[in-house]
């Protein structure tokens, strides 16, 4: 019996020295990833409250380098080659700082991941891209700091910085066209049905060669024919050539096509895209 309870109090004992105290961070930890065209931008960083506090000017000092965030420095990863703020930015991953200034903001995107806060002295060699964005007053203050990505479109977006009143966008470039057209043209090595339609409809989309665009959709259709919804791709096309007979003849395929399949969707798409095509015959 002795030896049962030394034994409960030994293990009783044991789990109390290896037992630790859990508190929430100050400065909690974030992770977001965000697509802007085919570009994936990751950024790993802390998140410090207003708390009450005066930030820029105080807390933050300004026209001082910053390490942009709490506990380590802020990092961003692109997995292809981008533009921030006109400058030019390989692929990587780096660490964001920062010199707040009432006019204007120095931003740094350095290569040296070991720095945590702004060296004493830069290294040039480290410095990947460096430019001036102006900050903009916000009208209602973030409690908590904040990056996240806007605005974004197929070949751009702006990165916010946004903490208490301030918001600083950072202008950000992906060559989303270039990697489009290099994948086409390997693509075009020997097409798929999804492939030859995907290139026609970006060549739709960027207003490229709208004859070329005709003719990869209509390969597209020789190699799986019958879909409505490529079908209405390429009334479009024909559109886009003023061809609106041709335009209005492919449409009422899809729309049948829509409706024995019950996409009444499509169904509408089409019967809209005929009466606009019908007056602009005319």
């Amino acid at each position: 019996m002795k030896r049962a309870f030394f034994s409960i109090l030994f293990v009783a004992f044991a789990v109390a020295m290896t037992a630790q105290v859990q508190t929430p961070a100050p400065s909690p930890s974030c992770k977001m990833e965000q697509m802007v065209g085919l570009t994936k931008v990751s950024v790993d960083y802390s998140r410090p409250g207003v708390k009450e506090r005066k930030i820029f000017g105080s807390l933050v000092p300004m026209n001082e380098y910053w390490r942009t965030g709490a506990n380590q420095s802020t990092k961003f990863t692109f997995d292809k080659d981008v533009m921030v703020a006109g400058q030019e930015l390989k692929a990587g991953t780096y660490s964001l700082f920062t010199k707040p200034g009432a006019e204007s903001w120095e931003i740094i995107f350095y290569s040296d991941l070991s720095r945590n806060t702004p060296p004493a002295e830069w290294d040039e060699a480290a410095i990947a891209a460096k430019a001036n964005v102006r900050p903009v007053t916000n009208s209602m203050s973030v409690e908590t700091f904040t990056i996240d990505i806007n605005d974004i479109r197929d070949d751009k977006a702006i990165i916010h910085v946004k903490w208490d009143n301030v918001i600083v966008p950072i202008p950000l470039e992906v060559g989303t066209d270039k990697q489009v057209i290099s994948s086409i043209d390997a693509a075009m090595a020997g097409p798929s049905a999804n492939e030859y339609r995907n290139a026609a409809n970006y060549y739709a989309k960027t207003g490229r060669d709208m004859n070329k665009a005709l003719e990869w959709i209509n390969k597209s259709l020789e190699l799986n024919p019958g879909r409505f919804w490529v079908l209405r791709d390429k009334s479009n096309i024909q559109a886009k050539l003023g061809d609106f007979a041709g335009a209005i003849a492919t449409a009422k395929e899809s729309m049948a096509a829509a409706q024995e399949a019950g996409n009444m969707q499509y169904v509408k798409f089409n019967q809209d895209a005929i009466a606009e095509w019908t007056n602009m015959k005319k």
